[in-house]
C-alpha cells in the first residue's frame, strides 16, 4: 500500500487537533471537536475546510474551447469569463467519469476542478481526447483550495480582500489579493449554505488559512472536517463520486439532467446517453426520510412490500432536521415523493418515505 499524501495544512491539523482519517489516497480531518458543532457552525455562522487534496486541471490554448465543449456534458461557450458552470466527463458508455467544475477565466483559458481520488483517471482522460493544439497542465500538487462556507462568509472574507467578494453572485469568480497573496475566489462550495472557495499556490495555503481563522473568530468560524463536509452536501442532496456516481451510472439517472446539453449533443457519451434514454431508465436517484428508529448507511438494501427494489448510496443524521435522511435508487415507478419503502438496516426493515431533494434550502 502506498503511503498517504498530506496537504500543506497537514501540520496545522494536528496542531488543533484534528482526528486524520484515509480519503482518497490522502489523510485528512474528519473533524476537529465535533461534526456536530461543525456542521451546526456553517449553517449559521461559518466553517473553513482544507480541501486542497482537489484535483485542478488546466486547458489554454487555441484548441482549448473545443476541447472543454468535447469533453463536458454542459454548454461551455455561452460561459462568460469570471463564471463556474458544474458539469460532468462522461464515458462512450454514459457512464460519469467524474463530476467537475469549470472556471472560464479567458476566451481559451479553462480550470477544471476535479474529484481527489479521480485526478489521474481525469488526467489521463484529458490527454487522451483533447484537442492537441490546446496546452495541459495538471496543476493539483502546487494548488491550495479553503472552502470557506456559511452566512458569515462574507464578511470574514471581504476585509482581507483587494476587491469587493459581495459583487460576486453565486458561481461566479475573480482573481486578486486575499490576506497580502494572490487568490482565485468563487461564489461555490459544497456545503448547501453561501460561501467561497479559494484557490492559492500550495506555498501559500498555510498564511491564508491563519488569517482566514483569525479573521473568524468574532463571528463564530470554526475549522472543519470531511465529516461535516459529507453531512452538509448530504442535505444539500449534493451528488458524491463513488457512492451517487460512477462510471456505470447515466447523468439521467441522477437526476443531473439540467446539467446535460441534451439537445446539442457533442460531448463523449451524448449518443450512448440518449440511447439509454430511449430505452427507459431502470432506475432514479431519490432523498428519503426515516421515519422508524434506525441510520441508513451507504449499501443498505432499499424494500418495497417485502421485495428488495433499491440501493442506498448516502445516509446519516441530519443534524439540521433532526431526523435521518439518506439518497438510494430505486425503480423509476417507485421514485415519486410519498412514496413509502423500507430501508434494511442490519436485516431488520425501517420504515422511510421518499420525499423532494434537497433537504433543506439554503
Amino acid at each position: 500500500m502506498s503511503a498517504l499524501r498530506r496537504t500543506p495544512l497537514h501540520a496545522i491539523h494536528q496542531r488543533l487537533g484534528a482526528r486524520l482519517v484515509p480519503f482518497a489516497g490522502f489523510e485528512m480531518p474528519v473533524q476537529y471537536r465535533s461534526i456536530l458543532e461543525e456542521h451546526a457552525a456553517v449553517r449559521r455562522a461559518a466553517g473553513l475546510f482544507d480541501v486542497s487534496h482537489m484535483g485542478q486541471i488546466h486547458l489554454r490554448g487555441a484548441g482549448a474551447l473545443d476541447s472543454v465543449e468535447r469533453l463536458v456534458s454542459c454548454p461551455v461557450a455561452s460561459l462568460r469569463r469570471g463564471r463556474v458552470r458544474y458539469g460532468l466527463l462522461c464515458n462512450e458508455d454514459g457512464g460519469i467519469v467524474d463530476d467537475i467544475t469549470v472556471y472560464r477565466s479567458a476566451e481559451d483559458a479553462f480550470l477544471l476542478c476535479v474529484n481527489a481520488a479521480n485526478i489521474e483517471k481525469d488526467w489521463r482522460w484529458i490527454v487522451r481526447h483533447a484537442d492537441p493544439r490546446t496546452e495541459l497542465a495538471n496543476r493539483s500538487d502546487e494548488t491550495g483550495l479553503l472552502a470557506l462556507q456559511g452566512p458569515a462568509a462574507l464578511a470574514i472574507l471581504a476585509p482581507l480582500c483587494d476587491f469587493d467578494p459581495a459583487r460576486l453572485r453565486r458561481f461566479q469568480f475573480a482573481e486578486g489579493l486575499v490576506a497580502g497573496g494572490a487568490a482565485l475566489v468563487s461564489r461555490t462550495g459544497y456545503t448547501g449554505s453561501d460561501g467561497f472557495e479559494l484557490y492559492v499556490d500550495a506555498n501559500r495555503i498555510v498564511p491564508l488559512f491563519e488569517a482566514l481563522l483569525d479573521a473568524g473568530r468574532p463571528h463564530g468560524l470554526v475549522p472543519a472536517g470531511l465529516g461535516a463536509r459529507d453531512t452538509l452536501r448530504l442535505e444539500a442532496a449534493l451528488p458524491l463520486y463513488g457512492h451517487e456516481l460512477d462510471d456505470t451510472t447515466s447523468p439521467l439517472e441522477a437526476g443531473l439532467e439540467r446539467f446535460v446539453k441534451r439537445a446539442a449533443g457533442g460531448f463523449l457519451g451524448a449518443e450512448a446517453i440518449e440511447r439509454r434514454a430511449a430505452a427507459g431508465l431502470t432506475r432514479l436517484l431519490v432523498g428519503f426520510v426515516l421515519e422508524g428508529r434506525g441510520i441508513a448507511r451507504a449499501g443498505h438494501a432499499i424494500a418495497h412490500e417485502g421485495r428488495e427494489v433499491g440501493i442506498v448510496t448516502s445516509g446519516a443524521p441530519s443534524p439540521t432536521l433532526g431526523k435521518p435522511i439518506g439518497l438510494g435508487y430505486v425503480p423509476p415507478a417507485l421514485a415519486a415523493p410519498g412514496t413509502a419503502i423500507d430501508i434494511v438496516v442490519r436485516e431488520h426493515p425501517v420504515a422511510a418515505r421518499i420525499v423532494s431533494t434537497p433537504f433543506i434550502s439554503n
